[in-house]
């Protein structure tokens, strides 16, 4: 019987690149696309799947709560997180919410095809790289969560940028200078190593802090 598997990303060459792979190295296998979560929805409600192969930057996406809203039409299928975020802040929370694995979009074809078959036999995947900084970071006890190295009140300003608030509103708000907002501003980009106030919203989201 064919193995049903399912690519959930925007791009047409992504799903294009990842279809000639597993049709070259899965003997026998159907593919289907889907370039939106919407899309993706529809078709698992149409026909069961054996893998979804999930981009989590995707139209109409809601970060793990995808594996979530998966899981509710088809519980008993395999998910793989196919993303071009660092596994190392990404992969363990998609992992913990239910995907059975996270794979780097600049992964090598070998790599790849080795997380689906582990996968397929074994339900899980979870690379060597991630296994060995999760070791480093209990042993270090480092935060998993970058938000987490954050004090107290760079957390608060953090907090106050996402929800839109400038550094004259933040200034107001907390009665402190308006140069020691722009310290702060600049220690919560430096620690969590981002430019701008974009990275910031989507790091807050990733994480749901």
């Amino acid at each position: 019987m064919a193995k049903k598997i399912l690519i959930v990303d925007d791009h047409l060459v992504v799903r294009n690149g990842v279809a000639m792979v597993l049709e070259k190295q899965i003997e026998d296998v159907a593919i289907s696309n889907a370039e939106n979560f919407f899309d993706a929805i529809a078709l698992l409600k149409e026909d069961a799947f054996d893998l979804i192969i999930l981009d989590i930057n995707i139209p109409g996406g809601k970060s793990t709560e995808m594996i979530t809203d998966l899981r509710a039409i088809q519980p008993c299928v395999r998910i793989l997180v196919f993303s071009a975020h660092e596994e190392e802040h990404y992969a363990l929370k998609y992992i913990t919410a239910g995907a059975n694995g996270y794979l780097n979009k600049l992964c090598s074809e070998e790599k790849m095809m080795f997380a689906i078959t582990s996968i397929f036999e074994t339900s899980t995947y979870i690379s060597a790289e991630l296994v060995n900084k999760l070791v480093e970071a209990k042993g270090r006890k480092k935060a998993i969560n970058p938000m987490d190295v954050l004090s107290k009140r760079e957390l608060q300003i953090a907090q106050l940028l996402i929800n839109g608030n400038g550094n004259l509103e933040i200034s107001n708000m907390l009665d402190i200078h308006m140069s020691t907002v722009s310290t702060y501003k600049a220690r919560v980009f430096e620690k969590l190593k981002i430019n701008n106030l974009v990275e910031l919203i989507n790091l807050y989201k990733i994480f749901e802090y």
